[in-house]
């Protein structure tokens, strides 16, 4: 498993491999996402949308985060496990907000994400300073949907674009070890991930970050609603799911399951 100094040097122009994430939420997801090779997951605030059918990620709890993370947890993953510290779970005091990281760590997170810069200054040196390690997050950040006025690009002014590369640099001073950049255009992504020393994660940030992350249900097609333009999807596993349960019933319905092979055999006497 890499640890958070290890994954905090990683740098493609020091010839560093891309770093993958992916989203994970529970036992099984975790296990195949693991099998696959990837560096990072993310049990992501995500999971309001893509399990629990909300309209956005303002709707999950710290105590929802924590189950999903013991559950990606039981799968005794090999590799880095990041947990999203939900709305309102580190805006309510410093004091509350070390508690809450506290307890996804102890559901067994290896680091926690939080999003925004200089605003969150305060509780990422508190995380920090209580030896949790910080991933960052900036650009679209979806749990500031309401203030943002949507799922929109951010950084599309040379203003904006020169704020989000100060945070990042903040966040890099205040001793965080990754930054996810969402939902900005490409060169924005470029010239942050030049500007700092510490990787950057893209979602919808280009193809020149240190790393890509996608959520898992996208890039499966397990979703309920068209993907995003950053989303590639790499399989459409929710037809085959539903071809394949569709063949169940149609067996149950004309007696064809179960057969005799899918049976117990009755005990010589029993009833007779």
């Amino acid at each position: 498993m890499l640890g958070a100094p290890t994954i905090r040097a990683r740098k493609r122009r020091h010839g560093d491999a891309p770093l993958v994430m992916v989203t994970a939420y529970d036992e099984p997801g975790a296990r195949l996402v693991a099998a696959a090779g990837v560096d990072l997951i993310l049990v992501g605030d995500s999971l309001a949308n893509v399990v629990l059918g909300h309209e956005n990620t303002l709707h999950v709890t710290v105590e929802e985060m924590c189950h999903h993370v013991r559950a990606v947890a039981a799968a005794k993953p090999s590799v880095h496990v990041v947990a999203d510290m939900p709305w309102l779970s580190y805006h309510v005091g410093v004091g509350d907000s070390v508690r809450n990281a506290a307890a996804l760590i102890r559901s067994g997170a290896n680091s926690v994400k939080l999003e925004g810069g200089r605003v969150r200054r305060d509780v990422v040196r508190a995380l920090l300073a209580a030896e949790i390690p910080v991933m960052g997050h900036l650009g679209l950040t979806p749990q500031s949907v309401m203030m943002l006025g949507g799922f929109k690009v951010q950084a599309k002014t040379h203003e904006a674009a020169k704020l989000l590369i100060e945070d990042a640099q903040l966040l890099q001073d205040e001793g965080v070890f990754a930054v996810v950049i969402e939902g900005v255009p490409s060169v924005v992504g470029k010239i942050v991930t030049e500007a700092i020393d510490i990787p950057t994660i893209g979602i919808g940030a280009g193809p020149d970050t240190d790393g890509q992350v996608l959520v898992f249900h996208d890039l499966l097609g397990l979703g309920n609603r068209a993907p995003a333009k950053f989303v590639r999807q790499y399989a459409d596993l929710g037809s085959e799911i539903t071809k394949a349960i569709g063949r169940f019933a149609q067996d149950v319905r004309s007696g064809g399951f179960p057969d005799e092979s899918e049976a117990y055999a009755n005990p010589e006497g029993l009833f007779d």
